[in-house]
């Protein structure tokens, strides 16, 4: 996992071919007033997903983890308390790997919270279980899924 703000996110080019267009995107003067949905950039090798939802409290909801993407989440408004756990380290599945959906949930609890503000971003690789959405009123975000 990595945490940061969005005005560092050049630091991670090296780290992916697809950081750059990704964060090129995140980066839009347009971002907040793009609609809920979702937003190719590359097919499916890399596209963003722009999501209005109501936040839930801790224990209303399960970590999960991905095998094909890497996701970066950017806040764009609201506060996201994100949950992190070494996927290694989750030995309570709540579901089977979904191959279709490139979802698995754990019943595991977070080690880590992460209180991610406007303008910061969070990347979890396949290793990172994590559990977003987290905190209160209307979060606002934009989820890059990068395919590994």
């Amino acid at each position: 996992m990595i945490f940061d703000k969005l005005s560092n996110s050049t630091l991670y080019a090296p780290l992916h071919r697809h950081f750059e267009p990704a964060f090129s995107f995140l980066q839009r003067d347009d971002l907040a007033a793009l609609e809920p949905g979702k937003y190719a950039i590359d097919d499916d090798r890399l596209f963003a997903v722009v999501d209005k939802e109501q936040g839930r409290k801790k224990g209303e909801a399960l970590l999960e983890a991905h095998n094909k993407y890497i996701d970066i989440q950017l806040v764009v408004s609201g506060v996201d308390e994100m949950g992190w756990r070494s996927r290694d380290e989750c030995i309570e599945p709540a579901t089977e790997y979904s191959e279709e959906q490139d979802i698995q949930f754990f019943n595991d609890s977070p080690t880590t919270w992460v209180r991610t503000p406007p303008k910061h971003f969070a990347i979890f690789f396949p290793g990172d279980a994590h559990l977003p959405l987290m905190g209160d009123g209307l979060l606002h975000k934009v989820i890059v899924k990068i395919a590994v």
